[in-house]
């Protein structure tokens, strides 16, 4: 079950290790890796937060605004990119069992997708995040972004 809490975990910075492909619907596409840092500041005393991500190698940073919802018990992941000034439409979701599942409609390339975003691992020192592509309505999914997330040496979170 979800709570106003569940993203208290991600409160400070971050060093993160991408990981994406290529073609984000071709599932044979080959991985690319790059560096990046990331910050998460919590707002509505957690029933909410907001990170900026900064990724030098694609000239570019990114922002997920996280809000909860109490009526709902669930989460929208508002994801905005430097690059195009676009806020792309929500994933919504929530944690159970140690994991959060977050889904959500977008195109992609012309297409239609149906996206998803998963976190695990998570703990006050990382946590994993990955972003995949149906464009059968769920399906399948092609995995095509995962995030690694680890503590700067000396830094800790909130």
């Amino acid at each position: 079950m979800s709570s106003p809490h569940d993203f208290d975990f991600f409160h400070g910075e971050w060093e993160v290790i991408n990981r994406r492909r290529t073609d984000f619907l071709d599932p044979d596409s080959p991985w690319e890796e790059f560096p990046a840092t990331s910050r998460c500041r919590p707002l509505f005393d957690g029933a909410a937060n907001i990170d900026e991500i900064d990724m030098p190698r694609l000239e570019a940073k990114g922002a997920t605004l996280r809000l909860f919802d109490r009526d709902t018990g669930q989460w929208s992941l508002n994801w905005a990119a430097s690059r195009s000034g676009k806020l792309f439409p929500p994933v919504v979701g929530g944690f159970g069992n140690g994991r959060g599942e977050f889904h959500g409609d977008d195109t992609y390339d012309g297409k239609d997708v149906r996206v998803r975003f998963v976190w695990a691992g998570m703990s006050g020192a990382a946590a994993h995040w990955e972003q995949a592509f149906s464009v059968d309505g769920g399906e399948t999914w092609v995995t095509n972004w995962t995030m690694d997330f680890s503590r700067p040496f000396g830094t800790t979170g909130h």
